[in-house]
């Protein structure tokens, strides 16, 4: 099984990582790999997913000249370095531009290029993150995540190594628990590489939000759910599963899993405690999901 990471720390975004303290030097996207299931993407803001990593993790660009820089680590395997954001983009404004693939399969993440429907931005485009909106502290060192705001995106449309048609695979992500919308659609995972509606079964990513137009889960929401293409999903059942609860943890740990006509969604604080599987079955019961048909975008 493959694994697309995302460690943003975020009010949008996702961060791949574990529940329980890693060993020393040892990062999330290591431990997969140990486990038989190495990530295929891998993008944070906030950290290195590698134990090995010292490549940048993502480029801003400030709005007085539109010069970039790319925003590295204090250190191998460490933490964002933010001076060196706060330096650049001192007296200005910065929006976010690229996040890097730390996996070396060069999956990075830009800006997202209009599709079936257009963003708000020229060309169609979506926004792009303003750079210093979703400040936060990892390991007692200042960092920024990526702040999803209504109309923000990133995309890669050209991939490499992500699971595609029926092949299994797994996604994580840590959102900001109190940052969600009742809106279509707020997603981190696979999607289809034209941008467009190509129907069931054609997506697998990560949900996070408090629409109850197609799925939802017990209580008032925001639930971690899927997005499979024409469809949210809380469980096997097309619209009300039980056994998916609201969760809006400040920092919150969300995941997808799915294999052949098997999927699974899991959630977690991501500050204390253990994962929990709120369904764990076969893939729902409405025509067009089983096998899936994932493009890999």
């Amino acid at each position: 099984m493959a694994t697309a990471a995302v460690s943003l720390a975020l009010t949008g975004l996702g961060v791949v990582g574990t529940q329980t303290a890693a060993a020393a030097g040892t990062g999330p996207c290591d431990i997969y790999a140990a486990g038989g299931a190495p990530c295929v993407a891998a993008h944070s803001t906030t950290r290195a997913l590698y134990s090995g990593y010292n490549g940048p993790l993502y480029q801003v660009r400030r709005s007085s000249d539109s010069h970039t820089a790319n925003i590295g680590l204090l250190s191998p395997g460490g933490y964002a370095n933010a001076a060196a954001q706060d330096s650049f983009c001192a007296n200005t404004t910065c929006v976010i531009t690229e996040i890097y693939d730390q996996s070396g399969k060069g999956n990075h993440l830009t800006q997202a290029p209009p599709g079936g429907f257009k963003g708000p931005a020229a060309g169609g485009y979506d926004n792009l993150a303003n750079a210093t909106a979703a400040p936060t502290t990892v390991g007692g060192h200042k960092a920024y995540g990526v702040y999803v705001a209504a109309g923000t995106g990133y995309r890669d449309d050209h991939t490499s190594g992500i699971a595609t048609g029926d092949q299994s695979e797994g996604m994580y992500a840590i959102l900001d628990g109190t940052h969600f919308n009742g809106g279509c659609c707020f997603d981190y995972g696979n999607a289809e590489t034209n941008v467009h509606d190509d129907g069931n079964g054609t997506m697998e990513a990560i949900y996070f939000g408090k629409i109850k137009v197609w799925g939802y889960g017990a209580g008032n929401g925001p639930w971690v759910m899927a997005d499979l293409e024409n469809g949210l999903f809380s469980g096997v059942n097309q619209h009300y599963n039980a056994n998916d609860p609201t969760v809006n943890y400040r920092y919150l740990t969300a995941m997808v899993k799915g294999g052949q006509n098997q999927w699974a969604i899991r959630g977690a604080n991501a500050q204390s405690g253990g994962v929990s599987t709120f369904y764990n079955g076969k893939r729902p019961n409405v025509s067009g999901y089983n096998p899936m048909r994932k493009q890999g975008a």
